[in-house]
């Protein structure tokens, strides 16, 4: 796990890998906590240790040049944790490699991006506006949507049903399968630390499954359209 300037157009080298997620034993498991888990396996592979920084707000690993984060804030104020330890180690916005959930991916399912939006997740969006910028290249883990969250008897509109499949715990049949995509995403890190973002995209990005057509959408209540995980701008926010 070394950071290291490639020649096949891959830009700067990553020297902070971050995964996002909620702190505490009650969001272990959870599928907004996969950010963590990738993270875990990386240290896991390399033998190292995490260590609680107050100061960040975070917890902290680092193998030779490349450091492993994980932010103890909530979801929405993960930027805190990002810029501050940014700014100590003299780390730029266009030097890390955020690892995060996504519900747009079907289960498992990578993407690598050079930069991009926030795309209504709140943990990108506190980093955007933590670091000034979006320019920072980051890994989409796939959870896929609850097609059945319209008829699961969950209250508080879609959005609250939302937040509780994005807050579940995967089964123990999905966690068997889990376990060996993540493996696969801490591959792709791996690969972009040692090659460059733009060799890791083409080894490991996945493409988009086949959508449903639109007279099928049409006549499927099921199907919900796109809604980002809640906002709150201050206080505790799980998502």
């Amino acid at each position: 796990m070394n950071a290291r300037k490639t020649a096949d157009g891959g830009g700067e080298m990553i020297r902070l890998v971050i995964g996002l997620g909620n702190p505490g034993k009650e969001y272990h498991n959870t599928r907004h906590n996969v950010g963590f888990d990738i993270v875990d396996a990386l240290a896991s592979r390399a033998g190292l240790s995490w260590s609680v920084e107050k100061k960040w707000q975070a917890e902290v690993t680092r193998h030779d040049d490349v450091f492993l984060m994980k932010p103890r804030t909530f979801m929405n104020l993960s930027g805190r944790a990002v810029s501050a330890l940014c700014r100590f180690h003299k780390i730029e916005a266009s030097e890390i490699l955020v690892v995060y959930d996504d519900l747009d991916l079907g289960p498992g399912r990578l993407r690598l991006r050079a930069s991009g939006s926030a795309a209504g997740h709140n943990g990108i969006k506190s980093i955007i506006q933590s670091m000034g910028t979006q320019n920072f290249a980051r890994l989409k883990f796939g959870i896929g949507r609850d097609e059945d969250l319209a008829s699961n008897g969950g209250k508080g509109g879609v959005a609250g049903e939302l937040s509780g499949y994005v807050l579940g715990k995967f089964s123990g049949v999905e966690r068997e399968e889990l376990e060996k995509r993540v493996a696969r995403a801490a591959d792709a890190v791996n690969y972009a630390l040692s090659h460059g973002l733009t060799a890791a995209m083409n080894a490991y990005n996945e493409q988009p499954e086949k959508k449903k057509s639109k007279a099928k959408t049409k006549a499927d209540p099921k199907v919900k359209p796109d809604v980002e995980f809640l906002e709150k701008e201050t206080g505790r926010s799980e998502i």
